[in-house]
Parts: C-alpha cells; sequence; structure tokens
C-alpha cells in the first residue's frame, strides 16, 4: 500500500513539474526574461548602458544612478523583452513598476526561470506586468 502511494505522489510531482517547465517556455515565447545579475545595468539608453558596463566605476554608477539614467537589475526579476538589437546583443524591456522602458545586455537576461533571493520565481502577475484581476 505504501509503495502505491509512492508512486502516485511521484507521479504527481512529475506532472506538476513539467507543467510549471511548460509555462515558463510559454512566458519565454512570449517575450518574458529572467534577470540573472545585481547591478546598474538597465538604462533609459543603449549608450548609457554600454558606458556603464564598459567603464563601470564608482564614480561612473553614482553618475547614472543619480541621474536617473540607470536602475539597478536584480537577479530573479522578470522583465519583458519589447526590442530587441541584435546587433550590439542588447533588448529593451518593461518592468512592472518602471515607466520608462529599459535597456540592458542580453547576456544579464535569461529564458530560463532564476529564482529571487527569496526562492521564488517571479512571474508576470506577481511582478505587475499584467494587471491582476480585482
Amino acid at each position: 500500500m505504501k509503495l502505491r502511494i509512492h508512486l502516485i505522489v511521484a507521479g504527481s510531482l512529475g506532472l506538476t513539474c513539467s507543467a510549471f517547465a511548460q509555462n515558463y517556455n510559454d512566458l519565454a515565447a512570449q517575450g518574458y526574461r529572467w534577470i540573472t545579475v545585481d547591478g546598474p545595468y538597465a538604462c533609459t539608453s543603449e549608450e548609457h548602458t554600454q558606458r556603464i558596463v564598459a567603464h563601470r566605476t564608482d564614480a561612473t554608477e553614482l553618475q547614472v544612478v543619480e541621474n536617473i539614467q540607470c536602475y539597478y537589475l536584480i537577479r530573479g526579476a522578470i522583465v519583458q523583452v519589447i526590442k530587441e538589437d541584435p546587433a550590439r546583443g542588447m533588448s529593451q524591456m518593461r518592468f512592472g513598476s518602471i515607466i520608462t522602458p529599459l535597456w540592458t545586455y542580453n547576456r544579464f537576461l535569461s529564458k530560463h526561470p532564476v529564482k529571487d533571493t527569496y526562492g521564488v520565481i517571479e512571474t508576470p502577475q506577481n511582478a505587475g506586468l499584467i494587471p491582476s484581476a480585482p
């Protein structure tokens, strides 16, 4: 009897994991990506992004953040890519809480889910990218 219960539980968990994986694949196909780094790597223009990544010093970082030209990316956050620049390897994206579209390098984005600092995988619903139903 115990063996039967263990087999049922194992089968259920296997189906649940594959359902989540399919959901994440669907999100990636819709342009959603997860952040893989922490740092000021999301900027209002491609040029600012190139500058902060190529010449990252404390002074440069302070200047671009104070002038609201760059925002900090946080590992595990979800974004939606709205435009890509393959020649530069960059993407324009939107966050749920920031109105202005931001640019970052594709190498800081993943099509595969990344857990945040709390061990949670963000989705468009809990990140504010899709308005929740009242």
